[in-house]
């Protein structure tokens, strides 16, 4: 079960990497449409290159859809995630810098860990609370005052603020449905969300931009707030809610690192102690190791999976033998003890 650990990190900080560019890239792009198109047409370019995706690569294979059980969450996560979030980020945009909107996204991680561990009840040790909170001191260092371009306006820092906390609240709801298609899932949540965006944009009187700059939102979208969500749904499943939001929170440094070359600034003093605290912080994660006896009680689910030690399981003649696969599966109850994380089979109290 150990080596679920890298992959579940490999996928939230390239998850990280791909929305932290997305922030200053989408401040280019706002002349081009409103903000709130401009936040449609990112989802409308995530869902549509997912389904896609899904189409060119699953057309021989049928895979399970969602449970029954999935779709209000989903439904919760796109209202708060896919909706409300992007529109209150991009209006933000428009009265602020992209660096100083990129730091400020570090409040997603607060928010994110602080619903995991206070309303969701997610197990946490003191090394990862201890790793989250090196990785927010280098937040803090990067929106200190005098650390860069980080003048912020109340009512932007408000609206991206507001942002942050929906998509804190997204993050853990999407965490129920993890064990589900992420591609799935994320086209879902892109096509929902950028039909609803787009609708209302162009229902109040906004206009489509021109082929290169509509081509450039598409593309954005799909790697910033598509194949991301994918990874971060990936990591989801592996390392669960807080932890995930912790490698997460690398994508404001991401992102503030991008503006300030783009802007051809040269990097704060204070930037390089908050690298520092990133790294520290990562790898306090990585090095992790919580390890205890403990019990699973009976459960039925779908998911990929593969032949490891919770997935002793017979197959009918239909099976090809490969894996990972997908199917209904069961699992008796089992008591071990093992290195593991608050993944989708390890939601234990301690």
């Amino acid at each position: 079960m150990a080596s679920r650990k890298p992959a579940g990190t490999g996928a939230a900080l390239a998850s990280a990497l791909l929305f932290g560019i997305t922030t200053p890239l989408a401040k280019l792009l706002l002349g081009s449409a409103p903000p709130l198109l401009i936040a449609g047409l990112l989802y409308v370019g995530a869902g549509a290159g997912l389904s896609l995706w899904l189409l060119l690569t699953d057309w021989r294979h049928t895979r399970p859809a969602l449970p029954r059980a999935d779709w209000p969450w989903l439904a919760a996560a796109i209202g708060v995630g896919g909706i409300a979030a992007p529109a209150l980020l991009m209006q933000g945009l428009t009265e602020a810098s992209a660096a100083s909107a990129s730091l400020l996204l570090n409040l997603e991680a607060v928010f994110t860990a602080g619903l995991a561990w206070l309303a969701f009840r997610e197990h946490a040790s003191r090394r990862v609370v201890s790793g989250f909170a090196v990785i927010l001191m280098g937040g803090v260092l990067l929106a200190w005052p005098g650390a860069g371009d980080t003048s912020l306006p109340t009512r932007a820092a408000l609206l991206i603020a507001g942002a942050c906390l929906c998509w804190a609240l997204d993050n853990n709801l999407t965490r129920r449905i993890s064990a589900g298609d992420a591609r799935l899932i994320g086209a879902i949540k892109g096509l929902a969300a950028g039909a609803t965006n787009s609708a209302l944009a162009l229902g109040l009187g906004a206009k489509l931009p021109t082929a290169a700059p509509l081509g450039a939102v598409l593309l954005l979208g799909l790697l910033g707030y598509g194949v991301s969500v994918v990874l971060y749904i990936q990591a989801l499943r592996h390392l669960g809610t807080a932890r995930t939001g912790a490698y997460f929170a690398t994508a404001p440094f991401i992102g503030g690192a991008l503006a300030l070359t783009l802007s051809g600034q040269t990097p704060p003093l204070l930037f390089w102690p908050a690298t520092a605290c990133m790294a520290l912080g990562v790898w306090l994660h990585l090095t992790e190791r919580h390890q205890h006896e403990h019990g699973h009680a009976p459960m039925v689910h779908t998911h990929e999976h593969g032949h490891d030690e919770h997935h002793q399981h017979e197959h009918g003649p239909e099976w090809d033998g490969r894996e990972p696969h997908v199917h209904e599966h069961r699992h008796g109850p089992l008591r071990h003890s093992h290195v593991h994380f608050p993944d989708i089979h390890h939601q234990h109290p301690h």
